[in-house]
């Protein structure tokens, strides 16, 4: 037991070094910037509806996992076939985003991005709306670059008081 929490917090410190404390560490500061711009990108143009230029940005991995902002069961895999592209470019319209970098971390060949998505869209028959959210995104390094494998959003920015939080666990 002592043995697997000085394991979990040699991780955790590890990774709170962002790529520097971990001795397999290799992942330089500008590669952690260029996939904070690349997502920041991404996300610009799938709230826009471009889900091309989305899907071209962000590289999912094969067992990519989906924590979506309205709750219910994760979703596992991307479906990049043309009937999804055309559902999620349906969905998204004429939105801006900002994101805040809220923390970043790395160890190895995983990378975390912690981010507020400052949105503001009209999605699915919704008019314009604030749609921001707190997201987490997880990727990991490949021969190919890097991929998605987790992202966790939710719609929480704005904070909810105990009695609301219990009504939606309900």
């Amino acid at each position: 037991m002592k043995l697997e929490l000085l394991a979990m917090l040699g991780l955790v410190i590890g990774m709170t070094a962002c790529g520097r404390g971990a001795e397999n560490a290799a992942v330089r500061d500008e590669e952690i910037a260029d996939l904070v711009q690349q997502t920041a990108d991404a996300n610009k143009a799938l709230v826009r509806g471009d889900i091309d230029e989305y899907i071209s940005l962000t590289r999912h991995a094969e067992d990519y996992t989906l924590m979506a902002p309205f709750g219910g069961t994760p979703t596992y895999g991307f479906d990049a076939s043309s009937e999804n592209r055309a559902r999620m470019a349906s969905f998204f319209r004429s939105g801006t985003l900002e994101q805040e970098l809220v923390a970043k971390y790395s160890s190895g060949d995983l990378a975390v991005l912690v981010t507020v998505e400052r949105v503001r869209a009209e999605i699915a028959n919704l008019p314009e709306q604030n749609w921001s959210l707190r997201v987490t995104q997880v990727f990991r390094r490949e021969d190919s670059g890097w991929r998605l494998v987790h992202r966790h959003a939710d719609p929480l920015v704005n904070g909810v008081s105990l009695e609301e939080a219990a009504a939606l666990t309900r």
